[in-house]
């Protein structure tokens, strides 16, 4: 009997379609599909679900403008989401939509369980409603509060910046106050269910240690939604309704739970940080009172932001991914936003990165790699990849070794979703790769008859580091892996990742005869302009503060300096080895640096709340001012300062490239 495969069930939250899901959206799907992807090639059994929220108010309002039914609109967003994923190459096995016959059925009974057992009770709701949200607030939530002449409160704004309004309504509340000390405790015994780990601090401290209060879930107001089956004028709130699709879709109330009992519990549920506190305790709660075993990990990555805050229509600062995908292909979509994304935290999206990643790191590193390799395979061995003998150059080791640990590295990151971490370290490979040839210099061993052997095994080591980054990359990139085994001539781009090994290099094939770019460079002035006015708003166009449309505004704060007065800063290049909290303060990082000298140097900077999952840090290539006279910090000696940026109060350390050396020299 052949052996049961692992199981690994994964999702995305389910996209509310009010409007066009923009890259911020995407990314969280990308990121579960090159999840899943790395796990089917691990020969694990994967189910991988996403899907569309389809009640609530906002719905029928935005339905009632267009003159249709809810269902027509979001019948036809929901086309439109499943198009999107479709052309992004996304592989999920199971699409939900809340508005499916059998998961409002579902929904239906899980509501009358806990109605059942005593979790829900009837009860007048009062207070602050954002339509925008899909959410209640109390007058201390707020962000922003609206006091007539006489202070009383007459509406505000709710965090995320959306109008509030009043509401007095008959509900149904869930009654999660009698579950917070169990919750309390099932956080204390699997510190790993909340990613990053900070998210679970924040839960604790700003909703159950305040005092976890009754959830709303039930409306009157509307009717777009799923009724309560005993109580019909109730609509189900969007929680239990939007939660429930993950477990719904696998059969869960209906009459076949085959695919419920063989992938539930999920291993990851990933959703934006904005719904981490729903899925963290709301969640555990309702699943917890209808018996059932809890999710392994639930991941709230960070935004994806532009220079100026969160991506908004209104700031004409929306990029939407099929822009980007039909100009530049979905690889480049793809790779941008695993690579520029750090886990857990907020990253910011400028066409400058964009364009640079897309040049450098793809056409120069990787493109360049495969290009110059088919180049030479055909000039040199014609056009057949040879044995490989490694140990004949005094460079095989490292670049042996470079493979082994990249497929180390790569492994361990991919298990834990730190994919920029993972693709950093196969461009560490394929930064190596490109030194190898600049080491052994294959074209002066083709002058010597003598070093044939050497030569043709120089050959076999490139084309077998570039089937290792090939085989590496399939769950990031659709596409490049497969154009990257046709130009090498290798059939056996199907390799589980489990079995990868270096050595394993199919000899004998045939590489093509010209080999066209995988990548082609772009104009970076142009392009960069181009995604700038693609940029929603202002008629997709973006406004500039200066009559000339390509000079940026003029940002001075400080009093000038003459060239002298620069010229004294010594500014360099170190990278992070070693990151540590300061004792007794609150603050104060200490960082551990290779800075090209023996000793190394220590830096303490006071960015601690900036980086609470500080030890992502190590190994990034960071600038500082090296001749700045050393002080002492909390009795400890700081020697530099480190170059970071800030703005409306955030602050972010400089990361500078990969392949940048140590001690080199800024100026």
């Amino acid at each position: 009997m052949a052996e049961e495969k692992k199981t690994f069930y994964i999702t995305t939250p389910i996209y509310y379609p009010s409007g066009k899901l923009h890259i911020g959206n995407t990314y969280t799907t990308v990121l579960a599909d090159a999840a899943a992807r790395y796990h089917r090639l691990l020969n694990e059994d994967v189910y991988f679900l996403t899907g569309t929220d389809e009640h609530g108010l906002k719905i029928e309002q935005k339905a009632e403008k267009l003159n249709i039914s809810p269902k027509e609109y979001v019948d036809q967003m929901a086309a439109d989401i499943q198009k999107l994923w479709s052309d992004l190459e996304i592989s999920n096995d199971g699409f939900i939509r809340t508005t499916d016959d059998y998961h409002e059925k579902a929904v239906q009974k899980i509501f009358q369980k806990f109605l059942d057992q005593g979790d829900i009770y009837k009860g007048q709701y009062e207070g602050w409603y954002s339509v925008d949200d899909e959410e209640y607030f109390t007058e201390s939530q707020l962000a922003e509060v609206y006091r007539d002449d006489d202070g009383n409160v007459i509406g505000g704004k709710a965090p995320s910046g959306h109008e509030v309004e009043l509401v007095k309504e008959e509900s149904y509340f869930f009654n999660m106050s009698k579950y917070a000390d169990w919750l309390l405790d099932y956080y204390k015994t699997h510190p790993n269910f909340i990613q990053p780990s900070a998210r679970m601090n924040e839960m604790i401290k700003n909703f159950i240690e305040p005092g976890l209060e009754d959830l709303a879930v039930t409306r009157t107001a509307f009717k777009w939604g799923v009724p309560v089956a005993s109580d019909p004028d109730h609509v189900v709130y969007v929680w239990i309704d939007a939660l429930s699709n993950y477990i719904t879709k696998l059969g869960y109330m209906s009459d076949d739970t085959t695919m419920f009992d063989k992938y539930w519990p999920a291993n990851v549920h990933l959703v934006g940080k904005e719904i981490v506190r729903f899925h963290t305790i709301y969640w555990p709660i309702m699943l917890h009172a209808l018996g059932l075993e809890l999710p392994e990990t639930i991941v709230g990555h960070g935004w994806l932001t532009m220079r100026d805050g969160k991506m908004s229509k209104s700031k004409g600062n929306v990029v939407y991914p099929d822009t980007l995908a039909d100009r530049y292909g979905i690889d480049a979509v793809r790779y941008y936003l695993l690579r520029a994304m750090p886990f857990g935290n907020d990253g910011i999206f400028t066409p400058e990165d964009f364009v640079s990643k897309l040049n450098y790191d793809l056409a120069n590193d990787l493109g360049n790699l495969l290009n110059r390799t088919v180049a030479m395979i055909n000039k040199y061995e014609d056009g057949v990849i040879p044995e490989l003998n490694t140990g004949l150059t005094d460079f095989d080791r490292e670049l042996v070794q470079t493979a082994q640990d990249t497929i180390a590295t790569y492994n361990a990151n991919m298990q834990s979703m730190h994919t920029a971490d993972a693709l950093a370290a196969i461009w560490q490979l394929i930064s190596r790769a490109n030194k190898y040839i600049d080491e052994t210099t294959p074209w002066t061993l083709a002058k010597d008859d003598s070093q044939a052997d050497v030569l043709a095994s120089v050959m076999a080591h490139l084309a077998a580091a570039l089937r290792v980054v090939a085989i590496l990359l399939q769950p990031i990139l659709t596409q490049a892996p497969q154009k990257i085994f046709q130009q090498l001539g290798l059939q056996d781009s199907n390799v589980q990742i489990s079995e990868l090994q270096f050595e394993d290099l199919p000899t004998g094939g045939k590489v093509v005869e010209k080999g066209q770019p995988i990548f082609p460079r772009v104009d970076v002035e142009a392009e960069v302009e181009y995604i700038r006015n693609n940029m929603t708003g202002n008629g997709g166009k973006q406004t500039r503060s200066s009559t000339n449309p390509k000079a940026p505004k003029k940002i001075t704060t400080k009093d000038e300096i003459v060239f002298d007065d620069f010229d004294k800063v010594e500014l360099r290049v170190a990278e992070i080895k070693e990151v540590s909290e300061v004792e007794k303060s609150n603050k104060l990082l200490r960082f551990k640096l290779d800075d090209g000298s023996a000793d190394g140097r220590t830096i303490l900077s006071g960015i601690k709340k900036f980086y609470p999952e500080y030890g992502e840090l190590v190994g990034k290539k960071v600038a500082y001012v090296a001749n700045l006279k050393p002080r002492k910090m909390m009795g400890e000696l700081s020697e530099g300062m480190l170059l970071s940026a800030e703005k409306d109060g955030k602050v972010t350390l400089s990361i500078l490239p990969d392949e940048i050396a140590a001690g080199s020299e800024l100026g």
